[in-house]
């Protein structure tokens, strides 16, 4: 199962955890298909990601989330290893 598919499974802390260890993991491994591999990188996608999340549920056809939930945090987080 690739990273971006663990995303869908992720609806509780513990998920969230499992998660966060993946991608992780998927640096270490995979830092090469990273496109933000430093800190200030990745939280500067992170802030243009959140920022224009809204066309991304616009795109997947999902309503974008008024309260997040632990799905949302994975998303951000997944999506600011390669949000440029």
């Amino acid at each position: 199962m690739e990273l971006y598919e663990k995303v869908e499974d992720v609806n509780s802390r513990e998920d969230l955890i499992k998660f966060i260890n993946q991608l992780r993991m998927d640096l270490q491994i995979n830092k090469g298909k990273w496109e933000n591999v430093t800190l200030e990188d990745y939280l500067e996608a992170m802030e243009a990601w959140v920022n224009d999340m809204d066309g991304y549920y616009l795109n997947i056809n999902q309503p974008l989330p008024t309260q997040p939930s632990w799905k949302t945090i994975a998303d951000i987080l997944y999506a600011s290893s390669m949000y440029e």
